[in-house]
């Protein structure tokens, strides 16, 4: 974990046991692809945490990662970040099965989880949503703008490819758009961003 050097030896622990622990799981329920496994830190926990290195999250009360799949980048955010409570909500109930393992073994108590359709949260308002590759980003807004704080980070959303027509259909919000690869100097991060959309 060398791109963040303020890790505390147990967070580095953390990290370290997340190989072993996904290389369980997988082959009891498929959450990473059999030939992505091998790639985990680059491709997934790295990636998560690509959001820590642009925007500070350490005042954030809560954060909803939604579509979390195996859990990102809500478990490698919630290690980084004790402190900071976070809700993982899935439409497919096994997956959140692997989410809630993973964070027992990790001791993470900063995580809480439910198997829904995100539409359907209802009585919950969050400091920021985090999403990785669910959906468009206009629907994602539309799927989830009842349940940003007022005065919220906004969605912080990681993206890759060409998203001109994208967000070009995307209205009445600011965005930043973060390229990754100058943070970290990998082939896999050209061509691929954070979005700030406020």
């Amino acid at each position: 974990m060398k791109h963040f050097p303020d890790l505390s030896p147990i967070q580095i622990s953390q990290f370290e046991q997340l190989y072993d622990l996904y290389l369980h799981w997988n082959k009891k329920i498929n959450v990473i692809s059999r030939k992505d496994i091998d790639h985990l830190y680059t491709h997934h926990i790295l990636h998560s945490l690509s959001i820590a290195k642009i925007i500070e999250l350490g005042k954030a009360q809560n954060i909803l990662d939604f579509g979390t799949g195996g859990g990102f980048p809500g478990i490698p955010l919630a290690i980084y970040y004790p402190k900071v409570q976070f809700h993982l909500v899935d439409s497919i109930n096994k997956k959140i099965t692997v989410v809630d393992n993973i964070a027992k073994a990790l001791s993470l108590e900063n995580i809480t989880t439910s198997h829904q359709r995100v539409e359907d949260i209802k009585g919950l308002k969050f400091d920021a949503i985090t999403c990785r590759a669910v959906a468009s980003t206009e629907q994602i807004i539309a799927w989830t703008a009842h349940l940003l704080k007022k005065n919220s980070l906004g969605w912080l959303l990681l993206k890759g490819g060409d998203l001109t027509n994208e967000l070009a259909t995307i209205k009445n919000h600011s965005i930043k758009i973060h390229e990754l690869y100058p943070f970290f100097k990998i082939s896999f991060f050209k061509e691929k961003y954070l979005l700030n959309i406020k």
